[in-house]
């Protein structure tokens, strides 16, 4: 028996109401369970019950045996002085508060379908991808979907809690915001990291002063990412180092090391190298970014702010001196929709919270339906299972329920799951 069965047994009212008595006798009536308490302190607060003919209001108390409040020490500790009800699965022990009052204690022992209990250990005994891969298909479509809408939203507001940490950092400048975030983004999960400090080494004031120019973006850029400290042969490269020297000079800048930068086992489309000349073209071709995501009505005008080419050496080129065959070195889709839904709409979703813009977040919400579903190992494997998305919203959704729900098998706390236990 767990405490978290307990809670849920509690908080859906799945206990059978006619054998809830307490161990002096005294009948117990759930008239509300109360809210659960994601802090420290009792597990449930504002509950409201009646205990023979008297009605409190008050906070509950959960543990599997009656002396884990002992275990505990709840018997020492104030905070547990006012517990309306101790709610326990075997009641081995009398306990009392700190005031030395006999706490009410509910036993719930055979007060409840064990099918529930069986249904919920079959879960958190699954050892396959996810615990209920074999009885998912049984649930509710409506049910699903109604689940995966709320996890879209849970989802957005954890990244946009993130979003507003960095604005806060930024001294709330929501262009350098976004321009850390895009950065970052342009680097993917395997060199998110220096393009991450690329950013803060290399301040947008910087860049946008030169914005026109694009030899000057790229030398700023490459020589803050530490990449122009080689002698080369290509007259490109060896342009954009001496160009290099003389902003470092006048703007006092410091580079990264080079070697914070991976290019092993990586395609070249995804090289580091054009990654960076890519974000130089996007700075050059749209300066306020920030500004221009907030008016941007359609998926096509995002993609024509960010679907860009590298300038013309790199049709050449994947790294510096190394000539390839020619290739014009666009943004893909794929990348394309990676910044949309890492950066974009995070930005947006926060945007129109702060500033109290509901069409705003809403929009944040549309472009996501607008995408096509994203396509990685975690989408595949819920297809096989029979949820197939239909667009980025529904992928979104799906990988936090793995992430946050699945992974640690948090059933209780799932719709999902709720179902398949209740079944």
């Amino acid at each position: 028996m767990k405490e978290e069965f307990i809670a849920f047994l509690w908080n859906n009212c799945l206990l059978y109401p006619e054998n809830l008595i307490t161990i002096d006798g005294d009948k117990v009536n759930i008239l509300h369970p109360g809210h659960i308490n994601t802090n420290s302190g009792p597990d449930f607060f504002a509950a409201k019950i009646r205990i023979k003919d008297t009605i409190w209001v008050g906070n509950v108390e959960i543990h599997v045996f009656s002396s884990d409040w002992i275990k505990h020490g709840h018997h020492l500790d104030g905070a547990y002085d006012n517990i309306i009800l101790h709610l326990v699965y075997s009641n081995d022990k009398t306990v009392c508060n700190s005031k030395g009052l006999t706490m009410p204690t509910l036993e719930i022992k055979d007060r409840f379908d064990p099918r529930l209990y069986k249904n919920y250990s079959a879960l958190k005994l699954s050892a396959n991808w996810i615990a209920c891969q074999h009885s998912i298909c049984q649930v509710d479509d409506l049910i699903i979907g109604n689940w995966l809408n709320r996890l879209l939203i849970e989802r957005l507001e954890r990244k946009t809690r993130e979003v507003l940490q960095f604005y806060h950092y930024f001294s709330h400048d929501w262009e350098n915001t976004c321009y850390y975030l895009l950065a970052r983004n342009f680097g993917f999960k395997v060199n998110a990291s220096p393009f991450s400090l690329l950013a803060q080494k290399t301040p947008r004031t910087i860049l946008m002063k030169n914005r026109d120019k694009l030899e000057v973006l790229e030398a700023i850029l490459f020589g803050q990412a530490g990449m122009l400290e080689a002698t080369f042969s290509d007259p490109y490269p060896t342009k954009l180092k001496n160009e290099y020297k003389y902003q470092r000079i006048k703007h006092k800048l410091e580079p990264i090391s080079k070697d914070l930068w991976r290019f092993a086992r990586m395609r070249p489309v995804n090289f580091p190298t054009l990654r960076i000349a890519q974000f130089a073209m996007v700075l050059h071709q749209t300066g306020n970014l920030f500004r221009k995501i907030i008016e941007a009505e359609s998926i096509e005008e995002l993609n024509a702010l960010f679907g860009v080419a590298a300038s013309p050496y790199w049709n050449y080129h994947y790294r510096f001196d190394q000539p390839s065959t020619h290739v014009e070195k666009n943004i893909g889709t794929a990348a394309l929709n990676n910044m949309i839904i890492n950066t974009v709409v995070p930005i947006l979703f926060i945007y129109g919270k702060e500033t109290i813009n509901n069409q705003l977040s809403d929009k944040a919400i549309q472009f996501l339906h607008a995408l096509a579903p994203e396509d990685n190992l975690v989408i595949r494997k819920w297809k096989a299972l029979g949820l197939a998305p239909h667009n980025a919203a529904d992928t979104q959704a799906l990988l936090e329920l793995r992430k946050y729900f699945c992974i640690s098998k948090r059933c209780l706390h799932c719709s999902i799951g709720y179902q398949i236990i209740y079944q």
